[in-house]
């Protein structure tokens, strides 16, 4: 986390959090998702302004992180902005050859092992890691596939819908819900 979003928890340290404004697709893609886009419909359906400023996309990745509860949050000075999901918190991209794998998440943070690989229904293959668990990026499939056939990563079949209970993520992040009033004596 960046020296100066740690001073600025110290100094606003009850700022309420976002959600809904910033969508993680499964390309590593990063979209703002205002209240008229939020209202057009949910992600990935209506994706919302791509971000394409490469200081803004570093800030975010320098600042990335998955709390306790498994949601994915980008903390943006004093507010901690909640990320919905296409697919997974981490998207892997895959280099090198048998035996010598580099992965790498979107973030630019690199794995150091792989624990296992997972293929569900569609042909996505996702990868479970040291650093978190993700899919592999459209482009990095024909490095994941010769990765697999070379035996390099365990694998096992799965199914899409499963994968954020067995992994501990949240695709859509929202408010905690307040508690229910008390009933009032009749």
């Amino acid at each position: 986390m960046d020296p100066i979003v740690e001073a600025a928890l110290r100094k606003w340290p009850h700022v309420p959090y976002c959600y809904g404004w910033l969508a993680l697709d499964a390309r590593g893609q990063w979209f703002m998702r205002d209240e008229r886009i939020q209202a057009a419909g949910p992600f990935p359906r209506v994706k919302g302004s791509r971000i394409q400023h490469e200081k803004l996309l570093g800030f975010i990745h320098r600042n990335y992180a998955i709390d306790p509860a498994g949601a994915a949050f980008f903390q943006n000075g004093p507010q901690r902005v909640y990320v919905e999901l296409e697919a997974t918190p981490w998207i892997w991209r895959v280099d090198g050859t048998p035996g010598s794998w580099q992965v790498t998440a979107h973030t630019g943070t690199a794995a150091a092992r792989v624990d296992s690989a997972w293929l569900d229904a569609e042909g996505r293959v996702y990868l479970s890691t040291d650093q978190g668990f993700g899919i592999v990026h459209s482009l990095d499939m024909l490095a994941a596939a010769e990765a697999l056939e070379h035996g390099d990563w365990p694998l096992q079949d799965c199914r899409a819908d499963d994968l954020p209970a067995r992994f501990g993520f949240v695709r859509t992040p929202a408010p905690p819900t307040p508690p229910a009033a008390p009933a009032s004596p009749a």
